[in-house]
């Protein structure tokens, strides 16, 4: 039921057309004139106000542009003599909704009604959809961050990460690399009771061996060669908050014991301490690899793998989401206009088609580089198939058998190029910073990079490594 408001100085004319509308199932009130319709309408909203033009004191126009002026969500429809193709006109400049002529008032004034009111009706209805849908992506943004994505798949993950992210119990993380581990780990911090405490990444597999016990755990003064002063490990900078441990299955077995005795008793000594710190921290984990195989094949402790899969979470790979792949695009060429400076750029329907027809086997990932790749090299205000750093002819980009240096051959299928050239970008890192131990003014140096440039890379890559 909408509020309708019927203003015309003849009374006949007035309670005519106010019957007309109730009998439409609409709340109608009158007035005999503009100033009296001014008032009601200053007394309550009306959906719509149906005015004559012309009238003692104040005319329909006026009443129209004070309405309008007052009250721009208001509809209004203008009664006019007929001919008078002028003041119709005149009506629909000063925002008028529509214009019946006195002569088919009866007849034409209901359909003009009904079109208008659900139009309006329809209206509201997009409005308060998308006010919803502004508040559930900011909400979305809120607690899960940057993961992107309305897949079935992908909503599961999302659920099961509210669900888990109340509580203080152990999280693994199952999935390819590229999927996404360490937004999940970050979304769970940020839905936890401890999102004001520090989250702290630990990317096991980039830590030199004979340092992992002094990473997690910290060391004292003097507990081995060049340990000049006493530092904190990341368990204690993550103390109140939340530890990720990307990459588990790398963690050395002695170290293994020392993190089942945090899990287990919510203890540790740092290197060469005398004195046992307690630890008040989140423990979620990662993997792109079977636990269960290595603590088959024992390189892996199965007593910390139970301890570690308390609840268990799969992200799935990119092709088994590809609803998600034009959001994802969407995102990642807003963020990377926005880090790179350059004018937003769309992608034809065909760029489209073949990016969501690719296999990406390094997941959102190689997405993400693929679509930074393609905005710094490509030039226009849209990016068609010619711009994407693949051949689109053929049915599956990038799967052409590739020769290497050493004259063996690689099925591009199983090690694409990108993800070959990245991992071979980050162990030459690992090993200027390991040569340079950790200074990073001199791994750059070795690199022939400047500082910024290592800086970048290192958090590009997740490489850690302790500066002494």
């Amino acid at each position: 039921m909408s509020r309708v408001l019927v203003v015309d100085d003849h009374d006949s004319v007035r309670s005519g057309v106010a019957l007309l509308i109730e009998r439409m199932g609409h709340c109608v009130d009158a007035a005999g004139n503009g100033y009296d319709a001014l008032e009601l309408c200053a007394a309550g909203a009306y959906d719509l106000v149906v005015t004559d033009f012309r009238m003692a004191g104040m005319d329909g126009l006026q009443l129209l542009q004070t309405v309008k002026e007052r009250w721009p969500a208001t509809d209004v429809i203008m009664v006019t003599a007929h001919g008078s193709i002028d003041v119709a006109v005149q009506a629909m400049q000063h925002g008028a909704a529509d214009f019946v002529e006195k002569t088919d008032l009866y007849q034409v004034l209901p359909i003009k009604i009904a079109r208008i009111l659900e139009q309006r009706l329809a209206r509201h209805e997009r409005d308060r959809l998308g006010a919803e849908n502004e508040y559930l992506r900011e909400e979305i943004s809120d607690r899960f961050g940057e993961i992107v994505g309305n897949s079935a798949v992908i909503l599961r993950v999302l659920g099961a990460v509210e669900k888990v992210g109340g509580t203080d119990s152990s999280v693994l993380l199952y999935g390819e690399s590229g999927t996404g581990k360490e937004l999940v780990a970050r979304a769970l911090h940020r839905s936890s009771p401890r999102r004001d405490g520090p989250f702290v990444r630990v990317n096991c597999g980039a830590l030199p061996r004979e340092l992992v016990e002094s990473e997690l755990f910290g060391h004292e003064k003097g507990a081995f060669t060049n340990a000049v002063r006493q530092r904190k490990g990341k368990f204690e900078l993550a103390e109140k908050g939340t530890i990720f441990l990307d990459e588990i299955a790398d963690l050395p077995l002695d170290t293994q014991v020392n993190l089942l005795r945090v899990l287990q008793e919510k203890e540790y000594d740092r290197v060469g301490g005398e004195t046992t710190l307690k630890a008040d921290v989140r423990v979620v984990a990662a993997t792109n690899r079977s636990l269960t195989a290595m603590v088959a094949d024992g390189t892996f402790r199965e007593d910390l793998f139970y301890r570690l899969e308390v609840i268990p979470l799969h992200l799935p790979p990119l092709r088994e989401r590809k609803d998600d792949i034009p959001l994802l695009v969407e995102h990642f060429l807003v963020k990377k206009s926005r880090e790179i400076n350059v004018p937003l750029r769309r992608l034809t329907p065909e760029a489209m088609r073949i990016l969501c027809d690719y296999p990406w086997p390094g997941n959102v990932r190689e997405l993400e580089n693929i679509i930074e790749r393609t905005i710094v090299l490509s030039d226009g205000e849209t990016i068609g198939p010619a711009d994407l750093p693949f051949d689109s002819s053929v049915e599956s980009p990038l799967r052409d058998r590739v020769a290497i240096a050493s004259g063996g051959v690689v099925d591009a299928s199983e090690a694409p190029l990108t993800a070959r050239l990245e991992s071979l970008e980050r162990d030459l890192i690992q090993r200027a910073m390991q040569q340079a131990r950790g200074v990073k003014t001199q791994a750059a140096e070795l690199l022939g990079i400047k500082t910024s440039a290592l800086y970048y890379k290192l958090d590009k890559y997740g490489v850690e490594y302790a500066e002494e």
